[in-house]
């Protein structure tokens, strides 16, 4: 969900499965030595990417900036390979800071991460903080206009621990009566399953039709794909759009501490946005943040992600499990 005008090459021992994350060490926060402002020298930031980059971490950059300013630690930038490497290194102590999901937020909280919400990201300023799952197809693909059309088809999801491209369209599809309700694996029944990994990569199987419909949230199909050229406008339908879902947020390993982590909610409040980073100079001129191309973060509470645990009542989804 994020910018790709200004990715670079990273090495591949930056891009993390989910066992070198929880077997990586122990997290910085544990090694004992402090900064002046009472932070480890070391934080970790881990993420994973919302579409295909080779370089999440460009999109993270005024973030990092930010948090070395604010808090005299150097920031190890983790890219992921999955939503699990995320949640377990968390759950593990192997990592910091995080930025992920709802979806991804409460399965943590679910399987035993001790964490603090610092904030979600917004689109624009102003706007609150959430966005949608969309259901598409092809704009020329007469058979499918709605959920119920999915039937039979070859459907692309994101990844299994993904609120809007697999919880949330998991949801729809039982509404329209076209899974059952807690029957996950009766998904393979109505229709052939196909786990793209990315939302751009779900949009582009559609695209070139090795997927007959699809999910992707709303900002990768309406903006970054049109902006980035690989979509074209009126390429894909949108044939269904879920309920507003709880921003992506970054959150704080409690292993931090208190006095560390109401430090970092007041630095995710007011100075992790496009006009804070230009105002101090982190940025030239208006800059994006994370692949959810945000304008910035303002602030949130686990209550906001009580929706997504509904939905996870709802669709009785063992991934929400713990």
């Amino acid at each position: 969900m994020i910018a790709t005008s200004h990715r670079r090459t990273v090495t591949a021992a930056a891009v993390l499965s989910a066992a070198a994350l929880v077997a990586a060490g122990c997290s910085s926060s544990s090694d004992g030595a402090t900064t002046e402002q009472g932070f480890p020298e070391t934080i970790t930031l881990a993420a994973i990417p919302a579409e295909n980059s080779t370089d999440l971490k460009a999109s993270y950059d005024p973030v990092i900036e930010r948090l070395e300013n604010e808090t005299g630690a150097t920031v190890e930038f983790i890219q992921a390979s999955d939503y699990a490497g995320v949640v377990e290194g968390l759950i593990a102590g192997n990592v910091d800071l995080a930025f992920f999901g709802p979806f991804a937020y409460v399965v943590a909280g679910i399987n035993g991460a001790d964490m603090t919400p610092l904030g979600a990201v917004v689109q624009d300023e102003g706007t609150p903080p959430g966005y949608q799952s969309y259901g598409i197809a092809r704009s020329d693909n007469a058979s499918v206009d709605g959920l119920a059309d999915y039937a039979g088809k070859k459907v692309c999801f994101v990844d299994p621990s993904s609120t809007s491209g697999f919880l949330y369209p998991t949801a729809g599809l039982i509404e329209d009566n076209v899974i059952a309700s807690g029957a996950e694996a009766d998904i393979s029944s109505a229709m052939t399953p196909i786990y793209a990994g990315g939302h751009d990569a779900s949009a582009l199987a559609v695209k070139a039709g090795d997927c007959d419909a699809g999910f992707a949230f709303d900002t990768m199909v309406d903006r970054t794909m049109i902006d980035n050229g690989e979509l074209a406008p009126g390429e894909l339908k949108t044939v269904w759009k879920s309920e507003m879902i709880a921003g992506s947020l970054f959150a704080a390993n409690n292993d931090l501490g208190a006095d560390a982590i109401a430090k970092l909610e007041d630095v995710f409040s007011e100075g992790m946005n496009s006009d804070a980073f230009v105002a101090d100079g982190i940025c030239a001129e208006e800059c994006r943040i994370t692949d959810e191309d945000a304008w910035g973060v303002v602030p949130a509470q686990d209550s906001d992600y009580d929706g997504v645990r509904h939905v996870c009542e709802v669709t009785g989804s063992e991934k929400c499990q713990g």
